[in-house]
């Protein structure tokens, strides 16, 4: 969870500060939301993290979120292609297939 928040929180960050370069007024608003979407996503996954032994849905909804965004990466990846360079966008989407499973896993053990 708390890898989860600090990637979140990050991105989220970065992205709201980026924006989407090179890109028309719609697009970066767009971006821009989604940045703040994923930016609170991160802050609700930290305060779940601090809290997890009071936490029970919450966990697998957060955990769900993840795999959600990894399958839209992957449909992304379907229509559009794999972005440059590959190595990095594959780091991105093999850990957001994965831990979705191990949050899910780990909290269903410690329940």
């Amino acid at each position: 969870m708390f890898l989860v928040a600090a990637i979140a929180i990050f991105g989220g960050s970065l992205q709201m500060y980026l924006g989407q370069p090179d890109t028309a007024p719609r697009l970066d608003n767009v971006h821009r939301f989604m940045a703040g979407v994923y930016l609170s996503t991160g802050i609700i996954c930290l305060w779940a993290a601090f809290t997890i032994r009071q936490q029970g849905a919450l966990v697998y909804l957060l955990a769900l979120g993840v795999l959600l965004a990894g399958c839209g990466r992957l449909l992304s990846i379907s229509k559009v292609g794999l972005p440059k360079p590959t190595v990095v966008w594959l780091g991105y989407l093999i850990p957001e297939l994965l831990i979705p499973f191990i949050m899910a896993a780990a909290h269903y053990a410690g329940h």
